[in-house]
C-alpha cells in the first residue's frame, strides 16, 4: 500500500518567478494544485517541512494529505524541480485526486536477490526498467514493486510481463526488459604498435652502433699510436721532432 504524509500549504497570490524567487527566500518553496476540473492554484509551503516529509518515502507513488485553508486533500506529487546545483526544492506539482477514480502513476521497481549468473558465472546484473506506470484506485497505490532475480543465469532477462502488481493494471509495454545477466567484462591487453615496438627496440640498436663506434676508435688510436715511432725514427725535419725536443729538453737539465 502506498504511504502517506501530511503536509501544510498557504495560497500563493504573488504569480511569476520574482515572486517564486522571494518565497524561497523566505524559506517557502513555491507549488501549484490541480486537478478534476479545479483552476491551478498557486501554493506555498515550508522548505524544511517538505523535505523532512518526503524523507524514506518514494515521492511519486505517496499520497500527500494536503491541508490548504482548512481543508484537506488527498494528492499526488506530479513533478518535483530541483537547484541545478544544490539538492533543494524549488517547486512542486500537486494533483488532487478521488478515493473512487483510479489514477495513472508511475511506480519503482526494485530488483530483489543475487542471481545465480552473478553468484556463480561472475555475470553483472543490469537493470534496464527502474519504473513502470500503472492504473490504479488510490487506496491499492503501491509504495514500490519487487521482483526476484536470484534464478537468472547469464543471458537471462526479466520483462514488465513478469511484474505482479495487486489490484492494477500495468500500462507499460509487457515486451520492455526490465533487468538482465550478463557476461563478465574481460579485461582487454591491448597489443603493441608497431611504432612502440620500434620505439623499444630502438635504443638496443643505437648501444650496438655506439659499440660499433667505439672499436673502430680504439682501433684508429692504435694506428695513431703506432704511426708515431715511425715518424721519430725516420728522423726526418718537421714539426714532430721539434715537438719530441720540446718534450725532452726538462730532461737534460740546465745547458752550459
Amino acid at each position: 500500500m502506498a504511504q502517506t504524509v501530511s503536509l501544510s500549504a498557504s495560497p500563493r497570490q504573488a504569480t511569476g518567478k520574482g515572486a517564486a524567487r522571494q518565497a524561497r527566500f523566505r524559506g517557502k518553496v513555491p507549488a501549484v494544485i490541480y486537478g478534476h476540473g479545479r483552476d491551478t492554484q498557486p501554493l506555498e509551503l515550508e522548505a524544511k517541512a517538505l523535505e523532512k516529509a518526503l524523507q524514506g518515502v518514494e515521492p511519486a507513488s505517496t499520497i500527500i494529505e494536503l491541508a490548504v485553508d482548512g481543508k484537506t486533500v488527498k494528492t499526488l506529487i506530479r513533478e518535483i524541480q530541483r537547484h541545478p546545483i544544490r539538492p533543494d526544492i524549488i517547486h512542486v506539482d500537486f494533483y488532487e485526486i478521488h478515493a473512487t477514480e483510479k489514477v495513472k502513476l508511475k511506480v519503482p521497481v526494485h530488483l530483489v536477490g543475487n542471481p545465480d549468473g552473478v553468484r556463480n558465472a561472475g555475470g553483472v546484473l543490469d537493470q534496464v526498467t527502474r519504473e513502470v506506470e500503472i492504473e490504479v484506485l488510490p487506496e491499492n497505490i503501491p509504495d514500490r514493486v519487487e521482483l526476484d532475480v536470484n534464478a537468472l543465469k547469464i543471458g537471462d532477462s526479466l520483462h514488465v510481463r513478469d511484474l505482479s502488481i495487486p489490484n492494477a493494471k500495468i500500462l507499460t509495454d509487457a515486451d520492455l526488459t526490465i533487468a538482465t545477466v550478463v557476461p563478465p567484462r574481460a579485461e582487454e591487453v591491448a597489443a603493441p604498435s608497431p611504432e612502440t615496438a620500434t620505439e623499444v627496440a630502438e635504443p638496443e640498436l643505437i648501444r650496438k652502433v655506439r659499440e660499433g663506434e667505439e672499436e673502430e676508435g680504439e682501433a684508429g688510436a692504435e694506428g695513431g699510436a703506432a704511426a708515431k715511432p715511425e715518424a721519430k725514427a725516420a728522423g726526418g725535419g718537421g714539426a714532430a721532432p721539434a715537438k719530441a725536443e720540446k718534450a725532452e729538453k726538462p730532461k737534460g737539465g740546465k745547458e752550459s
